[in-house]
């Protein structure tokens, strides 16, 4: 099979919702694929921030076949020992309470909203289910998590989405108290808006917030399906605020490439759902569990303690760059925005895209960088490579 014919076999039979780049991946090692002609590309997209020990790891490998060849799925009617230790794996290194798994971002998002909302109604009733979330938030795509979703261009088509949400500017603590009226249970932070353009909260900002839920008995929940799972340097990126969320979600690399997610909650929060309020079918799924706990197991703090020196370093190296096309770079560890001017980051994502380096954009003008979480300086310093040269090429990009 060649690319071509995947990507054609692509473009005759799946629905046409991605702006696919024609390029088709045949496997990889680390943090470099391979395409079907062998054509090799260093991968600083983690496949959407999901791959987060790269690719090819044997460990992890292992443990989703040796799951698989044990059982693969029974249902949360029943008891299996992955989810089980993996609940307790995430609660000993978070300090939260409890735990609820699910398949994706959305759908454990989707947790933390009805969450709120019943925790609300448990302790005042009716009438207290508005959740405010930051304008620039990016929060999923389901109508629910759209209507989250602090950004104009994603609330169109899909009519009537779900009310009880309202949008305040991030870093603006009077406008976000202002947009809590009576009618509010909870407000929802992505710590770093990473669709929005790769954009970190401030410190002060995040305090002012925790401070008003706890002044108001407004939960705090932390969207962290971007910066969860050591991506930012820390397991989650709240324990670098210095936070006590109620509620925080997760999904994308904690199970290294497999579909998983969910939410962890507080002990004020632990007994709010209950049996028959919320479920998933394949959530807590024993093989995606079993890749998870390989995760963690990986990721451990020398791993973590890393994350922020290659993110420091690979800054450096773009700052030190003096492209026409770069203005600044910005983040915490892995997860990197670079600014750009004079082209769109489309085109340059396409052109590095093109030129063997895999990146993504963010916001309206910035490239973002999620590089698997493991990758080596070596392989950083290829992608640089690339980077620079085509950064530093102006060509007909001017």
């Amino acid at each position: 099979m060649t690319s071509q014919q995947v990507i054609t076999n692509t473009s005759d039979n799946i629905l046409n919702t991605y702006a696919r780049f024609p390029i088709a991946i045949s496997h990889g090692k680390g943090a470099r694929l391979y395409d079907f002609e062998g054509r090799e590309y260093i991968d600083f997209t983690a496949g959407l921030g999901v791959n987060a020990i790269g690719y090819g790891n044997e460990a992890w490998g292992k443990a989703i076949a040796e799951q698989a060849a044990k059982l693969g799925h029974i249902s949360n009617l029943y008891h299996t020992a992955p989810p089980a230790k993996l609940a307790e794996t995430l609660c000993q290194r978070t300090g939260m309470a409890k735990i609820f798994f699910a398949n994706s971002g959305g759908e454990s998002n989707e947790g933390l909203i009805k969450l709120a909302r019943k925790y609300s109604f448990d302790k005042y009733g009716k009438g207290r289910q508005t959740i405010v979330t930051l304008v620039n938030s990016f929060h999923g795509r389901t109508v629910t998590t759209l209507a989250a979703t602090g950004q104009d261009v994603f609330h169109n088509y899909f009519f009537p989405f779900t009310e009880g949400f309202r949008h305040a500017p991030a870093g603006a603590l009077d406008m976000v108290k202002a947009a809590c009226g009576d009618d509010t249970c909870a407000i929802m932070l992505e710590l770093v808006q990473g669709e929005g353009g790769v954009l970190p909260l401030s410190q002060e900002f995040v305090t002012g917030v925790a401070a008003f839920c706890r002044e108001r008995d407004l939960l705090l929940l932390i969207d962290e399906i971007q910066t969860g799972i050591g991506r930012t340097g820390s397991l989650f990126a709240y324990q670098q605020y210095g936070l006590t969320p109620d509620a925080v979600s997760f999904a994308k690399g904690i199970a290294g490439g497999l579909p998983f997610g969910g939410f962890m909650t507080n002990e004020r929060c632990e007994a709010v759902l209950g049996p028959g309020t919320h479920a998933t079918t394949f959530g807590g799924n024993p093989i995606c569990a079993a890749a998870a706990l390989c995760v963690l197991d990986i990721l451990d703090d020398t791993v973590l303690g890393q994350v922020a020196e290659k993110g420091a370093y690979i800054r450096e190296k773009v700052a030190s760059m003096h492209s026409p096309y770069v203005t600044g770079t910005r983040g915490l560890g892995l997860m990197i925005g670079i600014g750009v001017q004079n082209a769109s980051h489309k085109e340059l994502a396409a052109r590095l895209n093109e030129a063997g380096l895999l990146c993504l954009t963010a916001g309206a003008a910035a490239l973002r960088f999620l590089p698997p979480l493991t990758i080596t300086y070596e392989e950083i310093d290829a992608g640089l490579t690339i980077f620079e040269s085509v950064m530093k090429n102006q060509g007909d990009l001017a």
